[in-house]
């Protein structure tokens, strides 16, 4: 029962990628390891965005308390 689960997933006659990636990874082309697989900027763009974002929030916020422009009471 236990054996025939990852045959019905489809991973038994699936292809190594293992050698692609090996030589996409240790290929050295100046790009970052997490910008190197053309899928990368689906994982990154939204994580730079949120990091960035955040923090100029969190600046903007904390310059405001600092002037004095609180927004509650």
């Amino acid at each position: 029962m236990f054996r025939t689960a990852p045959r019905m997933a489809g991973f038994v006659f699936r292809e190594n990628r293992v050698p692609y990636y090996q030589r996409l990874f240790q290929k050295n082309d100046g790009k970052r390891q997490w910008w190197k697989t053309p899928r990368s900027g689906y994982v990154m763009y939204p994580y730079l965005i949120s990091v960035y974002g955040l923090g100029a929030a969190t600046v903007y916020a904390s310059c405001r308390m600092v002037l004095g422009h609180k927004t509650w009471y």
